[in-house]
């Protein structure tokens, strides 16, 4: 039985992932400081299952000396996920000390006892406007690629896609945390894996606008309240794939078990062409799941770090590691549609009202 260290341990990803490592058997710490909504619920919920749970917070590097040990893994999963936090500069420090500081926090943990760590970061690392100067064609339901390019074509974006340029405050923290890490896997032998993860969604994703826009889509619709096509014209065609979190679930799994192996190498974790969504082709699903239209008003000005297209080439996971995502765009959201209808209580906890 192995002692899996998740920080993060009861947002979204955390409490999924520590939930999949108790089922394989294994002692499983959680910390999380429950400053989010509804990370309570989500606490009560690995805790139900044997999960040790410590209320701490990454950027007070005692916090983590509360962990006992010994400790095999370490699971970095903590951010604040929103790219809008930092926009206007007033919470600018706070993403920097959470995501980037609260990361090297980490990272010394794993140094000090000699921790493997798998890091959960973000596709926003890639620059949003040489994303958005690339070459698109403009379809019925959905913007698509016109042209390839370095990094870039239908397959997806890639490992070598350029990367000067703006990206968001929450984008260049997980970049410098995916630097940081590196550079500590590789000067002190210490086992590393980095995953840049395109939207993740799926059941128990509390989910806003700015973070978790499937399951927060799919909510307003069952709710009935009225949404906006944002940016690129008002249309609703830009397109993100997202990526069922069983499906990174059995990425983690995977690579948990073949840790040693790696010194912070990058695997793209998305759900690729094949699980892809515009905005309005969102909608068109929704409708159909839930039976519900809703008005959708358009407010055709972008907002900072908006982005028109973002697909992950997965090839370079698949061709290591054989692992491809299996549940498509209409599982994921008819997963989520199940888990609030089974839970009319939670739903009105979390978003307001019944159905």
């Amino acid at each position: 039985m192995a002692t899996i260290f998740i920080t993060g341990g009861c947002g979204f990803i955390g409490s999924n992932l520590a939930l999949a490592f108790r089922r394989r058997g294994d002692r499983v710490i959680a910390l999380d400081n429950l400053s989010r909504r509804g990370s309570e619920i989500l606490r009560d919920r690995v805790q139900a299952a044997g999960v040790e749970f410590i209320r701490g917070d990454i950027r007070n590097p005692a916090d983590l000396d509360q962990v006992p040990g010994p400790v095999d893994l370490l699971i970095e999963c903590s951010a604040e996920p929103s790219v809008l936090v930092g926009i206007k500069g007033a919470d600018a420090e706070f993403m920097v000390q959470n995501n980037l500081v609260g990361s090297l926090h980490c990272f010394e943990f794993a140094r000090r006892r000699g921790v493997p760590v798998i890091f959960l970061s973000t596709s926003r690392v890639y620059p949003y406007d040489i994303l958005n100067r690339q070459p698109y064609r403009e379809e019925a339901t959905r913007i698509v690629p016109a042209g390839s390019g370095p990094g870039f074509g239908p397959d997806g974006v890639g490992l070598d896609f350029p990367m000067d340029g703006a990206r968001s405050l929450y984008g260049a923290t997980k970049l410098a945390s995916e630097i940081v890490l590196q550079e500590y896997s590789r000067q002190y032998g210490l086992p590393a894996v980095i995953n840049r993860c395109g939207v993740v969604a799926g059941p128990w994703q509390l989910g806003k606008q700015d973070q978790g826009v499937f399951t927060f889509w799919l909510v307003s619709h069952l709710l009935e309240r009225p949404l906006g096509y944002i940016g690129f014209g008002g249309q609703g065609k830009q397109v993100r794939d997202l990526l069922h979190i069983d499906d990174l679930i059995d990425l983690v799994l995977l690579q948990s078990r073949q840790i040693s192996g790696f010194r912070g190498e990058i695997f793209p974790a998305g759900g690729g062409p094949g699980t892809s969504l515009s905005l309005c082709e969102t909608t068109d699903l929704c409708r159909k799941i839930t039976g519900k239209r809703i008005p959708i008003a358009a407010q055709p000005d972008n907002r900072p770090a908006d982005v028109v297209w973002f697909v992950t080439d997965n090839r370079p996971t698949t061709n290591r590691l054989g692992w491809r995502p299996t549940r498509n765009a209409e599982t994921i959201l008819r997963d989520i549609h199940d888990w609030l209808a089974a839970r009319p209580d939670l739903l009105a906890h979390l978003f307001g009202r019944h159905a």
